[in-house]
């Protein structure tokens, strides 16, 4: 085991209500092999339990433990305390959403703007009545890189369009509202265009490509905007 100081943002609306939040360190013995969500439940367990944060799948999997580990967003399931090369590692919420306490965000913004994209398959044509709607492997294959998303939040906390203007869909949004129209079997564009191609849309993206950085699945965010203003432009053709 080796020891290591964490230095994790807390913030009681109860207690720092008009303030900015506080730091608090804690030292910890950590175990080879440890994540930073392991070493968050211990300190939650066994040394201080009103740490708050958010978690679920433990496997990155389902995107709730998003959050600021020394200055980049990431998983913390996902971030080995060996790989982050430092023995002292800051640990903040993710960056642009309202803090509600210690680690956890305010996400009802951010749903809002998924929502509005209609992130859902929009079908007019009646389905086959003996088979599933069919896709070539050609047009399956639009789809990699944009199926793959947790809706964790670290690619539009990333993004300093979106710290300017709180309007901005921001890339995750529109990520999702790309696999939709790329999908050769949604009939929806019609419905998503107006939301998209927009000042607070598509056009207000300035390639800055930190959501692409964020992404802990790899994924471009930007290269996909950059595919809905190609359809904006030519009407989807």
């Amino acid at each position: 085991m080796a020891e290591y100081l964490f230095r994790i943002f807390r913030y009681d609306p109860e207690k720092d209500e008009g303030t900015k939040g506080r730091v608090q360190e804690y030292k910890v013995d950590v175990q080879e092999g440890w994540t930073l969500l392991d070493v968050l439940v211990h300190i939650k367990w066994f040394m201080d339990g009103t740490l708050t944060f958010r978690r679920a799948c433990s496997h990155g999997i389902c995107g709730s433990c998003g959050m600021t580990i020394n200055g980049k967003n990431g998983l913390a399931c996902e971030t080995q305390i060996k790989d982050l090369g430092t023995q002292v590692i800051t640990v903040e919420p993710l960056r642009g959403f309202r803090v509600i306490k210690d680690l956890v965000v305010d996400m009802e913004p951010f749903y809002d703007k998924l929502y509005a994209v209609k992130p859902y398959l929009i079908t007019y044509t009646p389905p086959p009545s003996d088979r599933e709607r069919l896709q070539s492997p050609e047009d399956r294959k639009l789809l990699d890189g944009k199926y793959e998303c947790l809706l964790c939040g670290c690619c539009t906390s990333s993004c300093p369009t979106y710290w300017a203007d709180k309007d901005f869909l921001g890339p995750c949004a529109l990520l999702k509202a790309a696999k939709f129209s790329l999908d050769s079997r949604d009939e929806g564009w019609a419905e998503r265009v107006n939301v998209i191609d927009d000042k607070h849309g598509i056009w207000r993206c300035h390639t800055i490509f930190n959501c692409v950085e964020a992404c802990p699945k790899d994924l471009n965010p930007t290269k996909a905007i950059v595919e809905l203003r190609r359809m904006a432009l030519r009407g989807r053709l």
